[in-house]
C-alpha cells in the first residue's frame, strides 16, 4: 500500500512539473513616448494597463523610456530580440519604428497608439479625441466667467488637432461669444514651457485652460492653480494635481488598449488591424474633479451632448 501511494505521489509530481514546464510565459512590453513615466497623463495611462495585464494574466512586463526620438527604433528592436510577444509603441512618434521592426519580426505582435501601421502583426489604436474634447469644450464654455478660454497643445499633429477642434466646437456650441486662445508648446515633455504658454493665455483673460500636451500639462495646471483659474486635464484623471483647480479631465483609455492587446495575445486571439475608439465604445470620456463644485446644469448639458455623440446624432469634426 505504501509503495502504491509513493508511486501515485511521484506520478502527480511529474505530471504537475510537466504541466508547469509546458505553460507558456508571455512577455509584454511598452515603449514610452518622450514624456516618460510620471507624466501623470498619456504614458502613465499606458503603464496602468500594463500593470493590470501583469496582475490578471501573469505576464512578464517591462517598460522602456525613450529620452529622444532616436531611441525609438533601437528600443523596439531590443524587446523584439528579447523575445517579447507583444510590444506596444505609446504615441504616434513611434510609427516609423514600429513599422520597420514589425516587418523584421513577423512572428512578434506589435501595437501602436495614436497611429496606423499597415502590417498584419500590428494592432493600430486610434481614439476619437474630438468627441471627448467636445465635452470639455462644453464644460469650459459654460464655466468661464470672462467669456475667454484657452487650449494648450503639445506637438502639432493630426492627433492633437482632434483635441483642439473638438474643444473649439464644444465651446462654440454652448457659448458662441467666447474667445478661444490656442497655442502649442512644440513638445510633450516640458512642464516649464507648458506653464509659460498657459500664463500668457491667462494674462490675456482666459479663466479656463484645457491642455493636450503630455507632461507640459503639469505646468499648465500649475499656472492655473497659481492664478486662481480653472484647468481641464487630459488622458488620465488629473484632478489630484490640483483638486480645486482641475474641473474635469478628458479620459483617453490608453490603459484599456494596452490591457486588451495583452489579453488578445494570451488568449491566442491577437489580430492586426485598426481600432478607432470613441464615446460609443467608452474609449474616451470625462472624469469630474471631486474638488470643484460643477453646477448640475453643466453636468446635465455634458450628458446630453455625450448621448447625442455616442448615438451618432451629432458628428464632431476631426479636422479644421
Amino acid at each position: 500500500m505504501k509503495r502504491v501511494s509513493i508511486l501515485v505521489l511521484s506520478l502527480l509530481v511529474v505530471l504537475s512539473l510537466s504541466v508547469f514546464a509546458g505553460a507558456k510565459e508571455y512577455k509584454v512590453g511598452i515603449i514610452l513616448d518622450t514624456g516618460g513615466l510620471g507624466d501623470q497623463s498619456f504614458n502613465d495611462a499606458a503603464y496602468r494597463g500594463l500593470m493590470k495585464a501583469q496582475k490578471e494574466f501573469g505576464v512578464k512586463t517591462t517598460y522602456v523610456e525613450s529620452k529622444v526620438m532616436d531611441d525609438y527604433e533601437p528600443n523596439v528592436r531590443m524587446l523584439a530580440e528579447q523575445g517579447y510577444n507583444l510590444i506596444f509603441g505609446i504615441g504616434f512618434l513611434l510609427t516609423d519604428a514600429i513599422d520597420r521592426v514589425a516587418q523584421e519580426y513577423p512572428d512578434v505582435k506589435f501595437g501602436i497608439i495614436d497611429s496606423v501601421v499597415d502590417q498584419p502583426n500590428v494592432l493600430s489604436v486610434l481614439f476619437k479625441e474630438q468627441e471627448g474634447s467636445f465635452l470639455q469644450g462644453v464644460i469650459a464654455g459654460m464655466m468661464t466667467k470672462n467669456n475667454s478660454v484657452g487650449f494648450v497643445g503639445g506637438m502639432e499633429s493630426p492627433v492633437i488637432t482632434r483635441f483642439e477642434v473638438g474643444f473649439v466646437n464644444g465651446v462654440k456650441a454652448v457659448n458662441p461669444k467666447a474667445k478661444i486662445s490656442i497655442a502649442y508648446t512644440g513638445k510633450f515633455d516640458d512642464p516649464v514651457k507648458g506653464k509659460e504658454v498657459a500664463l500668457a493665455q491667462i494674462a490675456n483673460g482666459a479663466d479656463v485652460v484645457y491642455h493636450a500636451s503630455g507632461a507640459c500639462g503639469n505646468g499648465v495646471i500649475e499656472a492655473a492653480k497659481e492664478k486662481g483659474v480653472y484647468a481641464i486635464g487630459v488622458d488620465s484623471d488629473q484632478s489630484h494635481l490640483a483638486p480645486a483647480t482641475v474641473i474635469s479631465s478628458m479620459l483617453k483609455m490608453v490603459d484599456v488598449a494596452v490591457y486588451d492587446g495583452a489579453q488578445m495575445v494570451v488568449a491566442g486571439k491577437f489580430k492586426g488591424g485598426l481600432l478607432n475608439l470613441g464615446l460609443a465604445d467608452n474609449g474616451v470620456g470625462t472624469a469630474w474633479s471631486p474638488g470643484v463644485n460643477v453646477p448640475a446644469a453643466v453636468r446635465a448639458k455634458v450628458d446630453e451632448y455625450a448621448k447625442k455623440i455616442a448615438s451618432g446624432n451629432l458628428i464632431v469634426p476631426d479636422t479644421k
